[in-house]
């Protein structure tokens, strides 16, 4: 038996054989060991032998503890050890050809692995299933085909071996055949019973389609998707090791979460990349599968790839996942909106700098200025004909009035605080002394263009709506009237007694200009409803 030495020797020179020499190798190792352990056991009982011999028969049997063990150990053990008559014995005491391990691993799997054609004879013929399945799905076929026995895959599909029969990875007995001429056997019998391509594509999809049809059950039912099992894979789990892209695509629109964890700490995305499946892969990274989730073992998906073109692919889709995850982040950042606190929809507020609300504001100013202005340019203007032709027209004599500009100046400099009316004799008004031309002419009756701003518009605003008070010669009262339309030089009493003068020519009416009262008035000279 070689030592440890030659052994790790020996496995450096196989990583560079082909598989089927490494079988054939290892196989040949293990021969040795079960010779140099029989030569040991036979050692050992000599052994006891002597001991017992020497400590007397009858002590012995009563102080010996007998040691039994399970039929399908003893059964896959004489398998294992290649013994005929041990295993004819065993099956004729009523066991089972199909007892297995705890892996599922069969005798007759055993034997195909082994490469123990008598064996595998005796045990067909006592009735042994010849497409019995361990917990991975494999067939004795597929173990034959591996280890590419030709005789044993000869036998097996003599006694009707399932060519099609698909294992956990989705391969069939002839995807897994490395020998040529084990791959002609098989591939010949599968032309001998018709099978086609179409039927091979059915056959593997099968499984998933009755995954797909529980899964359909389970959403009508409202279950739960996310469930785990006994080793706390969940369904989407099972389809991302498998490589079912339809099966994925379902649970994942039924609400299955791309972030559950086994027992291991792997995500469906684990399971994925280290089982290479492509498709599935790009489905769960779609769905918002983490790239760089990691197991307790601080394995990322990436790290267990071990195809060097899919670990590629899965780089490329992590690059571009972060930057569209740059690009969103950026985006939000840009976008700085918010919903209105009044509570309507729709409305969006954009927040400005300060220079750009101040710049807004003298916008809207300017705007609002000029509709308040330009509408009434047109109507100016004919005030100002219709003023020159009445100035025209008058006789010498006539009182002048002195008239209010639009943004609240006089006429002729000043605002005459009483009018002054034509004398009863005849004689000829006296001028106002604030007014020395009582005869303006229209160049100075034409208001002066000037910037207007809004706090002054709203002001006019609020003296149009004052002047629209019922007034009557300074005297409130409920049945006062408004000045008549035919007389629009008619003068509109203030509360304090003061006269304004409005004209058509003037524009928007003015503000009032109060005048406080005066302390040392007697009050008994005036009416007792005056309100000065």
């Amino acid at each position: 038996m070689a030592n440890h030495l030659e052994l790790l020797t020996e496995l450096q020179q196989l990583d560079k054989v082909p598989s089927l020499e490494r079988l054939r190798a290892a196989q040949k190792r293990r021969t040795q060991q079960l010779k140099r352990w029989a030569v040991y056991e036979k050692e050992m009982q000599n052994k006891k032998r002597k001991a017992d011999k020497r400590r007397g028969h009858g002590n012995l049997l009563e102080n010996r503890r007998r040691v039994s063990f399970a039929a399908s150990i003893a059964l896959l053990e004489a398998s294992a050890r290649n013994d005929p008559d041990e295993v004819r014995y065993l099956l004729k005491n009523n066991l089972s050809p199909d007892l297995c391990n705890e892996d599922g691993l069969t005798a007759l799997h055993q034997c195909c692995i082994d490469n123990y054609e008598d064996m595998v004879r005796i045990l067909l013929a006592h009735g042994a299933t010849v497409n019995a399945q361990d917990n991975e799905l494999w067939t004795p076929l597929h173990a034959a085909a591996t280890c590419g026995h030709t005789g044993l895959v000869k036998i097996l599909i003599q006694h009707g071996a399932d060519l099609l029969a698909v294992n956990s990875d989705g391969n069939m007995p002839y995807d897994l055949c490395e020998d040529d001429p084990t791959l002609d056997i098989i591939e010949t019998a599968m032309a001998n019973r018709g099978i086609t391509q179409e039927m091979i594509n059915e056959t593997r999809a099968a499984v998933e389609k009755r995954m797909l049809g529980d899964i359909q059950n389970l959403l009508q039912d409202g279950a739960d998707v996310n469930q785990h099992d006994s080793q706390g894979a969940t369904l989407l789990h099972i389809t991302a090791a498998n490589g079912y892209a339809q099966a994925a695509e379902m649970l994942l629109e039924g609400g299955a979460r791309t972030d559950m964890r086994d027992s291991d700490g792997w995500t469906p995305l684990h399971a994925a990349a280290c089982w290479g499946q492509v498709h599935v892969a790009e489905l769960l990274v779609s769905h918002g599968a983490n790239l760089n989730a990691k197991t307790y073992m601080e394995e990322t998906p990436i790290d267990l790839c071990e195809d060097e073109e899919f670990r590629n692919h899965l780089l490329e889709l992590k690059h571009k996942h972060d930057i569209i995850m740059k690009s969103q982040l950026k985006h939000k950042t840009s976008l700085c909106r918010r919903t209105s606190s009044a509570g309507s929809r729709g409305k969006v507020v954009r927040r400005a700098s300060l220079s750009d609300r101040h710049n807004l504001c003298r916008k809207e100013y300017q705007t609002e200025a000029i509709v308040w202005r330009g509408g009434r340019e047109k109507e100016e203007r004919e005030r100002e004909s219709e003023q020159e032709n009445s100035h025209s027209t008058q006789p010498d004599d006539a009182p002048q009035v002195p008239g209010i500009l639009k943004d609240g100046s006089q006429q002729n400099g000043c605002i005459s605080s009483t009018p002054a009316p034509p004398a009863s004799n005849g004689d000829p008004v006296t001028p106002d002394p604030c007014d020395p031309d009582p005869a303006p002419s229209a160049e100075e009756l034409k208001p002066k263009e000037r910037a207007q701003t809004l706090s002054e518009l709203k002001k006019q605003r609020a003296a149009a709506k004052l002047l629209a008070l019922p007034v009557l010669n300074g005297h409130l009262g409920n049945g006062s009237t408004k000045p008549s339309p035919e007389d629009p030089r008619m003068p509109l009493v203030s509360s304090n007694g003061s006269a304004v003068y409005f004209t058509p020519a003037s524009g928007d009416p003015p503000l009032l200009r109060l005048k406080q009262p005066i302390e040392d008035e007697d009050p008994k000279n005036d009416s007792c409803c005056c309100i000065s």
